[in-house]
């Protein structure tokens, strides 16, 4: 596993091929894919190839990234289907209630209402 994955991050072993996705879109900065437990009719997780814990550990270098993370979320909704609104949300830290760490935007949308949010 390269030196910007962690080997007991799940998404980074998503990102290395070691578990599979349903895969969205993929470059080679980030890794977009379905949700395994969605809480709207659609919700994908846009994630950083690159394993950065929380948001707390982001910093002015990962300004860009974070910022195309959040600009792709129209497209990506719309190429899904969903033209009537979506929630962008990252969840960070333990209060925050952050299941996974690593950095990740959940995008939601789809007709309400949604079983969770």
């Amino acid at each position: 596993m390269s030196a910007n994955l962690h080997s007991n991050c799940i998404f980074c072993k998503i990102v290395a091929g070691q578990i599979p996705s349903r895969k969205v879109f993929e470059d080679e900065e980030v890794l977009v894919f379905h949700d395994i437990a969605p809480w709207a009719p659609v919700h994908v997780l846009i994630i950083p190839k690159q394993h950065v814990t929380t948001m707390y550990d982001t910093t002015a270098e990962h300004g860009a990234l974070l910022g195309r993370m959040l600009a792709m979320a129209p497209r990506l909704m719309e190429q899904l289907g969903v033209t009537n609104g979506f929630r962008a949300l990252v969840n960070t830290g333990p209060d925050g209630m952050q299941e996974v760490q690593h950095v990740h935007m959940h995008v939601m949308g789809g007709p309400r209402p949604w079983a969770k949010g």
